[in-house]
This record gives C-alpha cells, sequence and structure tokens, in this order.
C-alpha cells in the first residue's frame, strides 16, 4: 500500500518546524524578512489554490503545498544556495517519512528550483511555488520599522497596504493587485528589487499558459 504523505503531517512534524524557525532566526541575525511560518503557510495556500483553479488533480494540489511550506528550509544551513541544500534536506525527510519517490522527486524539484538565482519553472509544482514566493509581498514581513529607512526590501514590502494575486481563466491572465503607499516607498524602488521575480513569475505563468500582469495602485504596470 503507497504510502501518501499529506499537508497536515508536513504542518505537525516537529522536525520540520524546528528547521524553519531556526531558518527564520537566522535570517533574522542577517537582516532579511520574515520566512518564518506566516510565509511558509501563505506560500502552501496560494500554490494550493493556484493549482486548484488551474483544475490540477487533488494529489498534485496537495504536493504543491508540502513543496511551498517547505520551500526554505535550507536556509537553516546557509542563505547561499539554500534551494539545493533546503531541496536535500527534504529529500531526507520526505524518504524518512515514507513518501513515494515520484512525490518526493516532484517536491524537491520544486524546492531546488526556486531561488532567483538559479529559480526556472521546470513543473506545475515548481512554477506555483516560485509564484506564491516571489509575489508574498506585505508589510508584516518586516521585522522593525526603523529598518524601513535603511533597507530598500524592509521599504517597499512595508508600503504595500494589500497585495492579492487574482487569476483569471478567460482572459489567461494572473495578476497581482498591489496597494502601496508611495510616501514610504517610490514605485521604482520596487522594480528595483523585485524586477527579476517578477520576470521569474512572467516565465512560471507561462508554464501553464497565461500572461503575468502586475497592477500597482490601480495602474498596469507590467
Amino acid at each position: 500500500m503507497s504510502n501518501k504523505i499529506s499537508f497536515t503531517d508536513i504542518k505537525n512534524s516537529k522536525e520540520i518546524r524546528t528547521y524553519i524557525k531556526q531558518a527564520d532566526a537566522s535570517l533574522k541575525a542577517l537582516g532579511f524578512t520574515e520566512h518564518s511560518f506566516a510565509h511558509a503557510t501563505k506560500c502552501a495556500e496560494v500554490a494550493g489554490k493556484l493549482l486548484e483553479n488551474l483544475d490540477y488533480s487533488k494529489h498534485e494540489v496537495e504536493l504543491s503545498k508540502i513543496a511551498a511550506y517547505m520551500h526554505d528550509i535550507g536556509n537553516v544551513i546557509n542563505r547561499v544556495d539554500h534551494a539545493q541544500s533546503g531541496a536535500v534536506m527534504a529529500f531526507r525527510i520526505l524518504d524518512k517519512m515514507g513518501m513515494e519517490p515520484k512525490d518526493t522527486a516532484a517536491i524537491i524539484t520544486a524546492i531546488g528550483n526556486h531561488d532567483e538565482k538559479t529559480a526556472f519553472p521546470v513543473n506545475a509544482i515548481a512554477a506555483a511555488v516560485i509564484i506564491a514566493d516571489k509575489t508574498d509581498v506585505r508589510r508584516s514581513r518586516v521585522r522593525s520599522k526603523d529598518t524601513i529607512y535603511t533597507d530598500i526590501h524592509d521599504r517597499v514590502n512595508y508600503a504595500v497596504e494589500k497585495a492579492e494575486l487574482k487569476l483569471n481563466k478567460e482572459d489567461k491572465t494572473l495578476t497581482l493587485h498591489l496597494t502601496i503607499d508611495t510616501e514610504i516607498s517610490a514605485v521604482m524602488d520596487y522594480f528595483e528589487i523585485f524586477m527579476d521575480r517578477m520576470l521569474l513569475c512572467r516565465k512560471s505563468a507561462g508554464f501553464f499558459g497565461l500572461t503575468f500582469k502586475l497592477n500597482m495602485n490601480g495602474n498596469a504596470l507590467l
């Protein structure tokens, strides 16, 4: 009988929770935005919902949620090459849990292909994880308001008052709608640090036959 590891199993794993918590602690020390359970859960929800709305199977939806939840665990080792180290970690964890090799392969492929420097939507799960990860821009990811004056990443995230990803199956578009406070961050600041991520989202949306669009304060920018 096959062993189907569920998203709930992953969320309830003390081992995985330990790695996510320590990885976020390391990133906090390095000055990065929040990469803890809020980010992991948000990415899982967005990736799963996207595949569900695109009529992928329940099993594929479940795998995308697992991959998205675990995608940043490699940060517990080092921020550098964290996608690759995270994929290796995930392989060991999932294999030990008894997950089928085919499912494990799909998940570690997605995790290993999510970082900007090496990312590519090699499969549907990878494409969904990339989109979920790169569109998670929100004020609550900023750890301290004091840093918005010195760190452009914190400033841009803090400026975002609302972020919503909308799929239009009829028009075949996937649009990230952002409402930002331009008194906190200029629109150009957003493009300075997020252009590579938005291009990745475009490439990933293209995997599904969709056109990725960016709408900021009601204006179409991409």
